[in-house]
This record gives structure tokens, C-alpha cells and sequence, in this order.
């Protein structure tokens, strides 16, 4: 029996007062729907990591630290990701910065897309994350959604919700059938290379 892909929702931003469950719980209520992968959120807040001062680079040592563990291994158990950005000053997050710093070869050759929200949606925050994750060989795929200030502001200060913004699950439908299809392409093809005892090095460059 084939197993379905497993995909994280990443909570990126640990701010008391963040807006990030909103989305996050609305993408899972969408993705909930399906039967071709089976979808959970996590939490950075779940994963208190200090600021990287390893030894050396996951992709050669373990890190020390419990938490930057416990992250690495939740990391390899997912098939692909889902990160629900903020924009922090045209970035992402630092805490996210941070998380993706501790790990290496647990998110190699595997796809992730992208849930922004703020003023253009985090578009630069995704932008600068597509940068980040090319260097640790994750493909980051074209179809997002993007939560604009309008829509922000509306859900935050107006008493609105998802439903007054049709258009923003008609994305997010788009954006699930291609990370599913990505995920699951790339799961079978991980395993067939594990299969066949041959899988090239992955080396950091940095």
C-alpha cells in the first residue's frame, strides 16, 4: 500500500499576537479535504531553538541543542512544506531564519510553497525564503497565495473572515493540487533512489 505524503504547515512567526493561526487553520481546514496526502501544522513556538552557535553546519554535525533536534527530526518525517510567512522589514522572520539554519539534509529534494500575509502579501519575505531555500535543495514552486493588506486588515480589524475573500481558497486549491503533486513526485523519487542504493552526496556548500 503506498503511504500518503506527509506535508507540514509551517507557523513561521512566534509573536504573541501574530495572525499566523488564522491562515494556518483555514489552509488546513482546505487541505483537510483531500485524500491524496494527510497535512499537519507546525509550530516554531513548539521548537525554542537559541540563535545558531554550532560547531559546524548541520549538514556535517548534528547540532547539540534538544529543541534544534526535535525540529530536524519533524523536518525529515515531512514529504514537503507549506510556510505561513509574515514579512518582517522586506524578510521573513528571524525565529524562521533561525529554524532553517539548524537543519540540512532533512529538507533536501523535497518542495515547499508559500502562505504570506501583510502589505504586497510577504511577497518579498517569500521572495528572500526562495533564496534561502535553494541553498538547502528544497524546490520552492511557483504557486502561492498571498494575503494582501485589504484582506489583513479586514480579518484583523473588521470582523471578516476567509469567506469574504472567495478568491484567496480558489488560489489556495491551485497551490495545494501543485505542492501535492510536487510532494508526491519527489517522495517517489527519493525512494527509488534509497532503493537503489546509489543516492549521490548532497554537500553544503556553505
Amino acid at each position: 500500500m503506498t503511504v500518503k505524503p506527509k506535508i507540514g504547515i509551517v507557523l513561521s512567526t512566534t509573536r504573541a499576537k501574530r495572525f499566523a493561526d488564522r491562515p494556518a487553520q483555514w489552509l488546513l481546514e482546505l487541505a483537510g479535504k483531500r485524500d491524496d496526502a494527510d497535512f499537519e501544522i507546525v509550530d516554531l513556538r513548539d521548537y525554542p531553538m537559541p540563535f545558531f552557535e554550532e560547531d559546524a553546519s548541520p549538514a556535517r554535525i548534528p547540532p547539540g541543542n534538544e529543541a534544534a533536534l526535535r525540529w530536524g527530526k519533524k523536518m525529515a518525517e515531512l514529504d514537503g512544506y507549506v510556510f505561513i510567512t509574515a514579512e518582517y522589514n522586506h524578510s521573513m522572520s528571524g525565529v524562521l531564519k533561525n529554524a532553517l539554519d539548524y537543519a540540512y539534509t532533512e529538507f533536501n529534494r523535497k518542495p515547499a510553497t508559500f502562505v504570506g500575509y501583510g502589505a504586497v502579501g510577504a511577497a518579498r519575505a517569500v521572495e528572500q525564503l526562495r533564496l534561502v531555500l535553494a541553498e538547502l535543495q528544497i524546490a520552492s514552486l511557483k504557486h502561492t497565495v498571498h494575503i494582501n493588506a485589504i484582506e489583513s486588515i479586514g480579518m484583523m480589524m473588521e470582523g471578516k473572515t476567509f469567506a469574504d475573500y472567495p478568491y484567496l481558497a480558489d488560489a489556495a486549491l491551485v497551490m495545494l493540487d501543485q505542492l501535492v503533486w510536487w510532494t508526491a513526485t519527489l517522495k517517489t523519487g527519493r525512494e527509488m533512489v534509497e532503493a537503489d542504493g546509489a543516492q549521490p552526496a548532497i554537500r553544503a556548500a556553505g
